[in-house]
């Protein structure tokens, strides 16, 4: 059989579009040889290798990330498509990152995924990339990632689980994790009832079905224009989303070599839709420090009060847990993200491109809502506009500090209470079973040193677990104040992402027990209500904590991370894009 020789280099006259991976495979020399020769060991021929396009296909599947199980079936989906558009694919693992094994959390790590999504995107030849992602942090990672290498990119997600089903009604992942734990601690159920929830909750593949972090993330790639219509919501065993990864195979192929990068498609413009999709659909507080990290690796200018300022325009417009009554299956059958964003079609940025090579308004033309109990119209919403993510400042949050107000009790929006603080997570689980613990429901309850440096990583454990004397008392909320974030999925009135965080000097390692603490939501305030000359004597007597490591990423971690306010990345990784394939080896 007859072994044909590399062809000419693409982007020759006439040779089509600049494909990166010709430096390797169409090299007539000894670089070219390696790179085809080892290839050929797998069993590829030599017509990959005649100037077709190299489709990457970056897969975050892990046994160790459940909610990423599925993946290797959406893998094969999307070789089908990109052989099918002419491409030839080659699939490669990247570090995975699941909310339930990972400790002390995922978030720790999600920059370290993303750096090195980077490197593998940048050291290897491929002209287009197809991100399979689905668990919180690895579609944040593969956007940052994307961001930084500069490669043609499209993000597909898993896809969410079906509804939960428990005693006859439908059940949310996290959303209901919390409330029926906090029923079990305080008697209410028993633990057999438990039992028979935990084995009636999740019933398929896929990530959490509530509007949580991973939900969120799904719908905000699809509104930066990275994700193809209607890749957010169909759940992760329909089989149209095998279908939707065929199409994003082929696709991938079509942009290949080309110049509609994610510097192209998530501009400023970009981002102000997807805050103002984040309105509407309830989404995470997580969605603000990730879009943040997004923008950050494009030098994209993006702020905290974008989010507070843009989020109020737009009323809550899908009835979703944990802000809601429904659960993804619904939104996905009531017409999706298509469907919403048709309907915010006048509220929305109308050039911005997608991944189609279509705006995201054209994208949607015409999507229908096929049920207005789940995507309510705006003479209708399931809350007013100015209820979403706000943002709140003051002495203990100069910096910022947000609260999902959607999920927050509304008599607790404007409270001043005295602070029960603690220095670590630690010391509050030691006493929050206690009866005698010295808590009221007037009680600011504060738990620092969570934050990026302080845990580290900052984890989600900003909607504490109540204190049992409370639960015992029939109270079901309280303020919470942390430096930490709390999952998409829960709810409760929780301060979260306060900044500085206290670890690094912020102003919330400085409250005392008893201070009088002042939450007010609408006048968009978090002091507490201690003289200035008072907290300059506090400060002077601050010590920091030791380093919670010496070596290794979490050393590295500690040293560079940014504060929530600024998207919590590695300072050493913001606002630069290279797709140059680097300096040959041989």
């Amino acid at each position: 059989m007859a072994v044909t020789g590399p062809p000419a280099l693409s982007g020759e006259p006439g040779a089509g579009p600049r494909l990166r991976s010709r430096s390797w495979f169409g090299d007539g020399g000894k670089n070219g040889f390696i790179a085809r020769h080892h290839l050929r060991a797998m069993g590829r021929g030599s017509h990959n290798f005649d100037g077709r396009p190299v489709i990457g296909i970056c897969n975050t599947f892990s046994e160790l990330t459940p909610c990423n199980g599925h993946l290797k079936i959406l893998a094969d989906a999307v070789k089908r498509g990109v052989l099918q558009g002419g491409g030839f694919p080659l699939e490669f693992p990247a570090m995975s990152l699941g909310e339930p094994f990972l400790r002390p959390t995922s978030m720790l790590y999600r920059n370290l995924a993303a750096m090195e999504i980077e490197e593998q995107v940048r050291a290897n030849p491929v002209d287009a990339v197809v991100m399979l992602t689905g668990c919180d942090k690895t579609t944040p990672a593969a956007l940052m990632g994307a961001a930084s290498a500069g490669v043609p990119a499209i993000v597909f997600t898993g896809g969410p689980m079906l509804n939960g089903r428990f005693k006859g009604k439908d059940v949310g992942s996290g959303t209901d994790i919390w409330r029926m734990t906090e029923e079990l601690r305080a008697g209410t159920i028993t633990q057999e009832e438990f039992t028979e929830f935990e084995s009636s909750l999740n019933r398929s593949a896929g990530h959490c079905m509530t509007m949580g972090t991973a939900s969120t993330m799904a719908c905000l790639t699809e509104a930066l224009g990275m994700m193809l219509p209607g890749g957010s919501g169909l759940p992760a065993v329909d089989a149209r989303r095998g279908t939707l990864a065929e199409e994003t195979g082929a696709r991938a192929v079509e942009i290949a070599g080309g110049d509609l990068t994610p510097q192209r498609i998530m501009t400023r413009e970009a981002f102000e839709n997807a805050i103002r999709v984040n309105a509407a659909i309830g989404g995470s507080t997580n969605a603000v420090v990730h879009l943040l990290a997004v923008a950050g690796r494009l030098g994209v200018p993006l702020s905290l009060d974008d989010f507070d300022r843009l989020g109020a325009e737009l009323p809550l417009l899908i009835d979703l847990m944990p802000s809601g009554r429904f659960l993804m299956e619904e939104f996905a059958y009531a017409g999706g993200l298509p469907a919403l964003v048709n309907d915010l079609r006048d509220r929305l940025h109308p050039e911005t491109v997608t991944v189609t090579g279509r705006s995201l308004v054209d994208n949607c033309a015409g999507a229908e809502v096929y049920d207005r109990e789940v995507i309510r119209p705006f003479d209708n919403p399931v809350q007013p506009a100015g209820q979403g993510t706000a943002v709140v400042r003051g002495n203990l949050a100069p910096g910022g500090a947000v609260i999902k107000q959607s999920a927050a009790a509304p008599h607790l929006l404007d409270h001043t209470g005295p602070g029960l603080v603690f220095d670590t997570l630690e010391d509050y689980l030691a006493v929050a079973e206690d009866p005698a613990l010295d808590v009221t429901a007037d009680t600011v309850l504060i738990v620092r040193n969570t934050g990026p440096r302080g845990y580290p990583g900052m984890p989600e454990v900003g909607n504490l677990p109540l204190p049992k004397k409370l639960l015992d008392a029939g109270v079901r909320d309280m303020v919470r104040i942390s430096d930490a974030r709390m999952s998409g999925t829960a709810f409760g009135t929780c301060v979260l992402h306060v900044a500085p965080e206290a670890a690094v000097g912020g102003p919330l390692g400085l409250v005392r027990t008893g201070d009088r603490v002042r939450l007010d939501v609408p006048g968009r305030r978090l002091d507490v209500l201690v003289e200035d000359a008072e907290l300059h004597r506090r400060r002077a007597e601050w010590q920091p904590p030791n380093p919670p490591a010496t070596r290794g990423w979490t050393y590295l971690y500690t040293r560079h991370v940014t504060q929530a306010d600024t998207g919590a990345d590695l300072d050493f990784l913001l606002g630069a894009t290279d797709s140059t394939p680097p300096r040959q080896a041989f």
